[in-house]
């Protein structure tokens, strides 16, 4: 029996004179072992987590026990403290844009937190360790990104990039503070590689801090549930997915959005197969199955199930409406993409190339893929904010190439955004009540703002009176409702919503689905939704496009694609993603594996 090398007892905190926000909590971390620390937003995750190391604000009042290797930390003095931070326990925070100094390069700062601990390198020496520390957070080039700027490199990147710093001191423990929130399902399975990694052959006690329940059944041997501020669970992970004993346990897993079983991995191997390798045109080849292949000799030994769609380029590729898709052409098309490529300079390779889609007014179509692979351009085109190079775009009958001045303005008016991230779109210094306002100001000064404003606030079910607050006052998922409200201002015929639940934790994650959900019926518009969650895909989306490289590889009815996938690549996009069940999520991990060969 391995000793713990840090033991919290009865950690209580609060600030100020107010009440306690964590309440009597209590945890082992020993090495070689992953606990999680699970819970919704404000559940005291975070503050149990930085309270151990002395990084809460001053008014912060800690008690109860820490004890780091036998040495008490609560109360300890700040001299203390810092001998422990980063040499013996690191930090790996959540938004590693935030946490990176903008105007140095990374290996400067990696560089800075080796030399916070006694070291006897000299220059030279220092940069060589920084390489050893980028390469051994899975940084394949540590010359170029010790050299690159924050906003030069990807968020996956960038986390690795926190994942090395936090190691600078080899520390014995590390804290990993929601480190894959926001980040796409491939890029999220290496990290949590990474960090199995680095627990096992390095003997790391490492607590994570997460709301994604997927996340947990990956990674974690314990599991710590909290709910506002006090624990509700402690177990280990098998026995806590298996036999929920805490009634808010189970609605916590119950929240969570389901995926359907894996495809096989073939024992083929080659470059994405024919699939994943799109023509000049875009057209994503059947994966597997010869041209006329039915469904029932697909690979995998499923059966055709009702619904299943049509494997011919054109029809997956939307060409046409889909024949199990009844209705649908009776509906008025929303928004037309036809061969549209998108390019951000004129000498440089398109972002997007050969994409045809189609929507219809009161459904929902997903699009899918890894970070930079056009999700985002495809969502700006259609609302007018990137020139198209070629092809045509129409939103609600009008041809978006050749519009200008007023005739555009009206265009946009029919086209709502939901931002990933409302704390950034939603204006500090205003009210949220002028922010859903402002839509009308800009487009209808004449209409009864304040009749509008309660009136969209009681659609997205929140207080009408609220619209004196600001967004600091709001929850994470509040803000969100906020944001879909004032994408709805307008009455928009097509709503397009950027990865709108990438950062909220699983129960208000369902809670907006649900009211997307409900709204689309209310209002009847067509949305477009861009997302790295394919799990809330399946849940909201009627089609789904998945998106390789800037072309699409696979297009059809959702629950096709995703319980039936035909191209390698959708295939490993699926086993990349985790689910809420550690013996099934071990399953994926090694099909995510030997899928990622499959398609390298």
């Amino acid at each position: 029996m391995i000793d713990p090398i840090l033991e919290v007892r009865g950690l209580r905190v609060a600030f100020g004179d107010a009440e306690p926000v964590v309440r009597d909590v209590s945890f082992d971390l020993t090495p070689g072992r992953v606990l999680a620390l699970v819970g919704e937003s404000g559940s005291g995750k975070s503050v149990s987590a930085m309270s151990v190391l002395g990084l809460l604000p001053p008014q912060a009042r800690v008690t109860g026990s820490a004890r780091f290797r036998g040495a008490e930390l609560v109360g300890a003095p700040v001299e203390d403290l810092r001998q422990v931070r980063g040499a013996g326990i690191g930090v790996v925070f959540q938004e590693p844009m935030n946490s990176f100094t903008p105007v140095l390069s990374i290996g400067t700062q990696v560089a800075e937190a080796v030399r916070a601990h006694p070291t006897s390198l000299d220059r030279a020496g220092v940069s060589a360790r920084v390489d050893e520390l980028l390469r051994s957070a899975g940084i394949a080039d540590p010359a170029r990104i010790r050299k690159a700027f924050p906003h030069e490199l990807s968020g996956g990147q960038l986390q690795r990039a926190m994942i090395a710093m936090a190691l600078a001191g080899d520390p014995v423990a590390l804290i990993a503070d929601e480190p894959t929130t926001a980040l796409d399902v491939t890029v999220q399975a290496g990290i949590l590689d990474l960090l199995r990694t680095l627990c096992r052959e390095r003997g790391l006690a490492v607590l994570l801090i997460t709301h994604d329940m997927g996340v947990v059944a990956d990674v974690a041997d314990e599991v710590l549930v909290m709910r506002r501020g006090d624990p509700v669970e402690h177990g280990q992970v098998v026995d806590l997915f298996a036999h929920p004993q805490a009634e808010y346990t189970r609605a916590l897993l119950a929240a969570v959005p389901a995926l359907g079983p894996l495809v096989p991995v073939p024992p083929r191997r080659g470059a994405c197969g024919a699939a994943g390798r799109p023509s000049s045109r875009g057209e994503a080849r059947p994966a597997s199955a010869p041209d006329g292949a039915s469904a029932e000799t697909r690979p995998g030994g499923h059966d055709a199930a009702p619904g299943s769609r049509d494997l011919s380029a054109e029809a997956r590729l939307g060409a046409a409406p889909l024949a199990d898709d009844a209705g649908r052409a009776s509906r008025p098309v929303v928004a037309r993409m036809r061969d549209v490529g998108v390019r951000y300079s004129r000498r440089g390779e398109p972002t997007v190339s050969g994409i045809d889609l189609e929507l219809h007014a009161g459904e929902t179509l997903g699009l899918v893929g890894e970070s930079g692979s056009g999700k985002t351009t495809i969502g700006r085109a259609l609302a007018g904010l990137v020139p198209v190079a070629e092809g045509t775009v129409d939103v609600d009958g009008q041809d978006l190439r050749t519009a200008r001045g007023r005739r555009l303005r009206e265009i946009r008016k029919r086209v709502g955004i939901v931002f990933q991230d409302p704390a950034s779109s939603l204006n500090p210094r205003q009210s949220i009540g002028w922010s859903i306002a402002e839509p009308l100001l800009v487009h209808e000064p004449s209409a009864d703002r304040p009749a509008r404003v309660r009136e969209l606030l009681e659609a997205v079910q929140l207080d009408p009176s609220w619209a004196e607050r600001f967004p600091h006052q709001l929850s994470g998922g509040q803000r969100q409702r906020v944001a879909v409200a004032r994408a709805l201002a307008l009455r928009p015929a097509l709503l397009i919503a950027d990865e709108p639940t990438s950062a909220l934790d699983v129960t208000v994650q369902a809670a907006v689905l649900d009211l997307l959900r409900d709204l689309q019926d209310e209002f009847g518009f067509g949305c477009l939704l861009v997302s790295h969650d394919l799990a809330v895909v399946r849940q909201l989306a009627d089609h789904v496009a998945v998106l390789h490289h800037g072309r699409i590889v696979e297009h059809g009815m959702a629950q096709a694609v995703l319980d039936d996938p035909q191209e390698d690549y959708t295939r490993m996009l699926l086993a990349a993603a985790p689910v809420a069940d550690p013996a099934r999520q071990a399953e994926r991990r090694r099909a995510w594996r030997e899928w990622e060969g499959v398609v390298a």
